[in-house]
């Protein structure tokens, strides 16, 4: 023991240990010229983070924990009004609470969505997914972990490009086509809920050609959703060059001045819902009880014992 102490030693191994089972950090940041106000929703049987909804002003972050099995989704609210008791609305994103806290409420479309499960032990899957609109630009980087890991997200400010017939007021998010028009080749449902009846639209493969790994229609699985294991998640919003919209004064769009468009309520359980669902699925399988060790806790619970048992 030249080199590191015994306690050391153990320490390292106690983390390696435990990080298979204490789920994962995430570390949300705010890139934007303006204040965003983050939302959380958790999924069914998964447990409450320590927030579901809170502001995070410009060039700050904050930063959660999940554990192990956990799985929902994150978004940013923009141009918020909240009072000093915390009450009020979010024109873009709103979680209808009337609250800075989201209380098991989710997103009003149209919104940009981070969606992940953690899996037990296994990998994680996790995406961004614009199948419910995009509202401002969101992006997903990796630490630690093994697998592909793979960064994800759109960087693009696509309410610049919005087309009119998506555009919401004065351009400060854009609607799916599913949103805009309620229609079943647009929304993947009745006789086009399958993949091989519901296919990518003009407006899909305009979400996709301006962010190609984030999903852009319900079945765009295939190029869209990622995975790792034993990873750390950072969530920017607005990553890379600062986004020039103000909270206060949304930016004018570069095509010509959209007319107003009618609004769609479809209860924030659209597409993307499902398709969370079915990542769930997918990360914790239908196992019920106790979930076994995985093959690397186990495997350095082995070294921990080999290692105290060196030092007796």
């Amino acid at each position: 023991m030249d080199v590191f102490s015994c306690s050391q030693i153990l320490g390292f191994l106690f983390f390696l240990v435990s990080k298979g089972v204490m789920g994962a950090t995430f570390t949300f940041v705010n890139s934007c010229e303006y204040t965003v106000w983050p939302g959380i929703l958790s999924s069914a049987g998964s447990q409450r983070l320590e927030s579901t909804g809170f502001e995070l002003p410009k060039g700050t972050s904050r930063v959660f924990q999940a554990p192990t099995g956990w799985s929902g989704r994150f978004w940013g609210r923009t141009v918020c009004n909240f009072d000093s008791s915390g009450q009020g609305s979010c024109a873009t994103g709103d979680c209808g609470s009337g609250q800075v806290e989201c209380n098991g409420a989710g997103a009003a479309p149209p919104a940009t969505l981070a969606e992940f499960t953690l899996g037990s032990g296994t990998q994680d899957f996790y995406d961004v997914s614009l199948v419910d609109g995009y509202n401002l630009p969101m992006f997903v980087t990796v630490s630690g972990g093994t697998g592909s890991c793979e960064s994800t997200g759109c960087m693009v400010d696509l309410n610049r490009r919005c087309p009119t017939e998506l555009r919401v007021g004065d351009g400060e998010a854009c609607r799916s086509a599913c949103e805009a028009f309620a229609k079943p080749e647009y929304c993947c449902s009745g006789e086009y809920s399958s993949p091989n009846t519901c296919r990518p639209s003009i407006y899909s493969e305009m979400f996709k050609s301006a962010c190609p790994k984030s999903y852009s229609y319900a079945y765009d699985d295939a190029t869209s959703t990622f995975t790792c294991s034993g990873a750390d998640y950072e969530i920017t919003f607005c990553p890379g060059p600062p986004s020039q919209k103000s909270s206060q004064d949304p930016p004018p769009m570069t095509s010509e001045t959209a007319g107003n468009v009618a609004s769609t309520d479809n209860g924030g359980t659209g597409a993307g819902a499902v398709m969370l669902a079915d990542i769930a699925g997918l990360a914790i399988g239908d196992a019920t009880g106790t979930p076994a060790l995985s093959h690397e806790t186990s495997f350095f619970s082995a070294i921990l014992v080999s290692v105290i048992l060196l030092l007796l």
